[in-house]
């Protein structure tokens, strides 16, 4: 699995990706400009993200305006649905707003930080990127 993690607190981005490693090919950008910029290269390079862990509350370039390209730019390729990249947004917020607004913009779930194993493991197998009996580390 090709993995882009999207996270501006250096701690929390270096977290996500050693939780990330077991599952595949982890690269990281610390803001909104840099994950468009990573996005845009794997899909002109033929091999888009599977997955993109997007962080909302980024300067310049929120998670929610991130997203929201994103999901434009997979309309105008004609990919909807289950052939879309699977985007799991992480935030500190807890808040029903950027819940619903977050799920309306696409992404697959939704995990609020402090981040460990359990919730990302939940994540993933609710994005369809993980087998529930797959083996869990402790």
């Amino acid at each position: 699995m090709k993995i882009l993690i999207v996270e501006d607190d250096f701690v929390s981005r270096m977290l996500l990706q050693k939780l990330m490693a077991p599952y595949g090919s982890v690269h990281t950008a610390s803001d909104g400009s840099e994950a468009m910029h990573a996005y845009a290269m794997a899909w002109a390079e033929g091999h888009p993200y599977d997955l993109i862990l997007l962080d909302i509350m980024m300067p310049e370039m929120s998670g929610h305006e991130v997203l929201a390209a994103m999901d434009e730019d997979q309309k105008k390729r004609g990919l909807y649905g289950s052939a879309c990249v699977k985007i799991i947004m992480t935030t500190a917020l807890d808040d029903p707003a950027n819940v619903v607004g977050a799920y309306r913009q696409g992404c697959e779930s939704y995990i609020v930080k402090p981040i460990d194993r359990s919730k990302l493991e939940q994540a993933l197998e609710q994005a369809g990127l993980l087998d529930p009996r797959a083996l869990r580390y402790p």
